[in-house]
């Protein structure tokens, strides 16, 4: 099985080929230059790299967000377009959740802070424990975040904090002053996220879940600059 992944929710934009869930290729991606002239190439090129044609994958996958609007609409675009033009089924699988998948086996805390810049000043950050969603994703600021984990919510504060995304590389300082010894960095702490994107998504094909390309749902979190102008108008 087959599958070619890409996310676009982040500076750090990438995209890899997998074959039965190990990663042939993970490759980074130009976004100093303009993203949609960017994609077709670099999926071609990771292709060649791993000496398959398009039509030989099996399924597409692609972060759903939070993150980038810009990057995030492109990305899902460029990639419904291959999985409709393919006839092939497309996996969305969320930033978080990769980000999540990355920290779990460095770390042998129990809870894990996904944070990923928003701008503005904000994060878009959620919190794991044990492996399950502990709190639901938000848009805040870093230090109302940092207040709230000092105060024990959305739990008992018992643990080792295990920050990743790069919101927490962003806001490294800010987290180390607030919590001290019980926050942990990840390194890398912004990873690229296309490879364990086709791992996951990988799983969910197996699994039996194999959704056509229109199903997909972005993560925005917090609404775009174009509607919240609508709203306010």
């Amino acid at each position: 099985m087959l599958l070619l992944s890409l996310d676009t929710t982040t500076p750090k934009a990438s995209c890899a080929v997998a074959r039965d869930g190990v990663v042939i290729n993970e490759e980074a991606i130009d976004t100093s230059r303009q993203l949609a002239l960017q994609l077709p190439g670099a999926l071609r090129d990771i292709l060649d790299l791993s000496g398959v044609g398009l039509s030989d994958v099996d399924a597409f996958a692609v972060a759903t967000g939070p993150g980038s609007f810009t990057g995030l609409r492109i990305g899902i675009a460029t990639m419904q377009g291959l999985a409709f033009g393919t006839g092939k089924p497309l996996i969305g699988t969320s930033g978080f959740a990769a980000l999540r998948a990355v920290a779990s086996p460095a770390f042998l805390g129990s809870r894990i802070a996904a944070w990923v810049d928003a701008w503005r000043g904000d994060v878009y950050a959620t919190l794991f424990e044990d492996g399950r969603l502990a709190a639901d994703p938000v848009v805040a600021k870093p230090a109302e975040l940092l207040d709230d984990l000092a105060r024990g919510k959305p739990a008992p504060y018992t643990n080792d904090v295990l920050f990743i995304g790069d919101g927490a590389e962003t806001y490294r300082d800010l987290i180390v002053s607030r919590l001290g010894h019980a926050a942990r960095i990840a390194d890398p702490s912004a990873p690229l996220l296309a490879a364990v994107i086709a791992m996951l998504a990988t799983i969910e094909y197996k699994n039996g879940n194999r959704p056509a390309p229109h199903a997909i749902r972005p993560i925005y979190v917090r609404r775009s600059d174009a509607e919240s102008a609508r709203a306010r108008a």
